[in-house]
């Protein structure tokens, strides 16, 4: 999720070039981790004293995930920066670079505003440090390929928690183990209030369809990719978008903002096995946000709902069998149900597995390849919208 309150002074962009192998990396990694009882040492870039999803979500999700520990932090200014110290109890940080050569650092978290992660990664993977950068990873296909690629051997992951949550997992396995037999068609509905409601001061960056943070990255990026787990990458896609909402309230008054960021999304395209995906992503809902998802196949169907986004909120999954009525299915339990209606439920499972995966267990959370290919289709879509033709993926 793109990080919705911490601000950064404009720096121009700097070239970083990876001085570190992946040998290098890991090894050098799993040595410091070992030598500490396996603890992670995490220092967050955006970590805020007075709230933002740095602070209200990960803090709470490495400690809550267990092997990790806060050890330090960058802040938007030095006066930002020495209050958050003081509330996380952590040394503050000059620069990215500083804390990404700190020797208690085994991983980097950038929460900040999407506009910023390339300039914050890059030194990062410079230092030979992994990085968990939230979505979306950059404002375009074009950053998003260069980030990835400085990234080269460092052990990278994406903030796309749709990826990380156990019903998304539980589901992906439904279908690959035949419970709708044959994927015929896959369905999907998001809507958000934002992206036309009402937009406070702080967010107005969101509504610049160039900087990256707009309802197809965010809203419709975190949707299609938790749907893409489930029934597959889409292979070609054609796109309708549009801004019905070209001036939008700031904040409570009446004043009206300029919005350049498309509000109406509606996607088609085939699936890996020839079946057909739709979606239609709206903003600005007067109803409110949901999700749903329904996937028809030759034995049966699957209905996936949700009062908002599927990555921060609870999951209700309905089933049927040919020639039999939808019931509620439930899920196995998983070491964090205790979380399971908090927002921080799918992002303390991304904890979990970056914590395995650095610890030289298999990769379970998207790294910068993955945010690439996402990026692909989001680019593709925008270009199908522009052109009116159906574009290959």
């Amino acid at each position: 999720m793109d990080e919705l309150s911490t601000t950064f002074p404009y720096r121009a962009f700097r070239i970083y070039p990876l001085v570190v192998s992946r040998t290098t990396a890991l090894d050098g990694l799993r040595q410091r981790v070992g030598a500490r009882e396996r603890t992670i040492g995490v220092g967050i870039v955006g970590l805020s004293a007075t709230g933002g999803w740095g602070a209200g979500a990960h803090v709470p999700a490495l400690s809550a995930a267990g092997g990790f520990e806060l050890r330090g932090l960058v802040g938007g200014s030095t006066t930002s920066a020495r209050a958050a110290s003081e509330v996380h109890g952590v040394p503050a940080y000059r620069s990215v670079e500083r804390l990404a050569q700190a020797e208690d650092i085994d991983l980097v978290v950038v929460t900040v505003k999407t506009p910023r992660h390339r300039e914050l990664v890059l030194p990062a993977l410079a230092a030979g440090r992994p990085v968990f950068c939230e979505w979306p990873l950059a404002v375009d296909l074009g950053e998003a390929e260069e980030i990835a690629s400085a990234a080269r051997a460092v052990p990278t992951f994406v903030g796309l928690q749709g990826r990380s949550s156990p019903t998304f997992r539980w589901l992906a396995g439904l279908v690959s183990d035949g419970y709708v037999g044959e994927v015929l068609s896959a369905t999907v509905s998001s809507t958000v209030t934002e992206w036309g409601g009402p937009v406070a001061q702080r967010m107005l960056y969101t509504l610049d369809r160039t900087l990256g943070a707009t309802m197809l990255g965010i809203a419709f990026g975190h949707a299609i990719d938790a749907a893409s787990m489930v029934v597959g990458d889409l292979q070609d896609v054609v796109a309708t978008t549009a801004v019905r909402h070209p001036h939008v309230r700031l904040g409570g008054g009446d004043r009206l903002v300029p919005m350049t960021a498309d509000d109406q999304i509606a996607v088609s395209g085939r699936l890996p096995n020839g079946a057909i995906l739709s979606a239609h992503q709206r903003g600005g809902t007067a109803a409110g946000s949901s999700f749903s998802m329904v996937i028809d196949g030759t034995a049966g169907t699957l209905e996936v709902t949700a009062p908002d986004h599927p990555h921060v909120v609870p999951v209700l999954v309905r089933g049927a069998r040919r020639g039999e009525p939808l019931t509620t299915l439930t899920r196995p339990d998983d070491p964090y149900r205790h979380l399971a209606q908090t927002p921080i439920h799918s992002l303390v499972h991304a904890y979990a597995g970056i914590g395995h995966t650095l610890r030289g267990g298999p990769r379970t959370v998207p790294d910068f390849a993955h945010a690439v290919r996402r990026h692909r289709l989001l680019d593709a879509i925008t270009r199908s919208a522009e052109t009116g033709r159906r574009i290959d993926l």
